[in-house]
């Protein structure tokens, strides 16, 4: 009998993550959501971040790349903390005495609460990769606006045993800063290039209307209005049968949402306006291998030389 609704997908769910540490590509750590990776797997995440410097060299964005954390400021300043709270990662460190070092080790060995014994940095891990890149862009930006070529590692809090819901993962981004019709045009084309490039990978995807998930009976009215507007769209493929396609990949219009608190103004004086296009490199790793298998040597040739060319 094929099992049906959730104990269906938690199964596929299951059986896949168990494929994937079977073969050795992800390394369980412990903790939902965070993986090592095997030589075999990150070249695979190797091969799709210089495929999508590729794809953008046309574009002369400026490459920036930021570490895995940023000012706690900044961080409040973007409105993440006001929308999505509960999957936040605040750095914390020791700044306490002996007695308080002494009753720390005491708490971690009996596995209590250390919480009361750390306090807060000034630093929080980055939900996104081009979130850092706003408050260095404050003054007014060239006429044509700019654009800017950002990747790294990143962190929502969503534990979950669904290897596609890393809380740990790396992204590759395009982002424009400058006009909102050049913004919007930036997020359209990244839109047609996400897809084409995609597709050239053998993976079958669409691209659909979405919202975040914002925190809170107001995010709920976020969250339509975002679809309303459409002003976001997620690269979607199918991979586990029984579930809703998974997002590899999106492009989102932000308004003025990083130009206003930021002071980043366009050419003609007025607050700019930015949109970004996201790979998701871990998720469009594992759907590669959802679909052709977890040995690369053996994925259709078309898209090895797609990725190895």
């Amino acid at each position: 009998m094929v099992p049906s609704g959730a104990a269906g997908v938690n199964e596929a769910r299951d059986r896949f993550r168990a494929d994937l540490l079977e073969a050795g590509l992800l390394i369980p750590t412990g903790v939902d959501g965070l993986y090592g990776g095997s030589e075999r797997y990150e070249s695979v995440v190797r091969a799709l971040d210089d495929l999508i410097d590729r794809v953008g060299a046309d574009q002369r964005a400026r490459m920036i790349r930021f570490p895995p954390v940023m000012p706690w400021a900044n961080f409040v300043a973007n409105g993440y903390l006001e929308s999505f709270p509960d999957q936040m990662g605040s750095v914390h460190g020791f700044g306490g005495d002996q007695r308080q070092h002494a009753e720390l080790v005491r708490r971690a060995e009996h596995g209590e609460d250390r919480g009361p014994l750390l306090r807060a940095t000034d630093m929080v891990l980055r939900p996104a990769a081009c979130h850092p890149l706003y408050p260095t862009m404050r003054g007014v930006l060239p006429e044509e606006g700019c654009r800017v070529n950002v990747s790294g590692t990143c962190f929502r809090h969503e534990p979950s045993t669904d290897p596609f819901r890393m809380q740990v993962f790396r992204m590759h981004e395009y982002v424009y800063l400058g006009t909102p019709e050049r913004a919007r045009d930036h997020r359209d084309e990244w839109l047609r290039r996400g897809i084409d490039t995609l597709g050239r990978l053998d993976l079958p995807v669409e691209s659909v209307v979405a919202n975040d998930p914002f925190f809170g009976r107001p995010g709920r009215m976020l969250a339509a209005n975002q679809r309303d507007e459409e002003l976001k769209f997620e690269i979607v493929t199918p991979v586990y049968a029984s579930e809703p396609p998974t997002a590899i990949a999106s492009a989102n219009c932000h308004l003025d949402h990083f130009g206003r608190p930021f002071g980043i103004e366009t050419a003609r004086g007025d607050v700019a306006h930015s949109s970004c296009f996201g790979f998701g490199l871990d998720r469009i790793a594992l759907a590669l291998f959802n679909r052709h298998g977890t040995d690369p040597n053996a994925w259709p040739a078309a898209a090895r030389s797609v990725l190895w060319p």
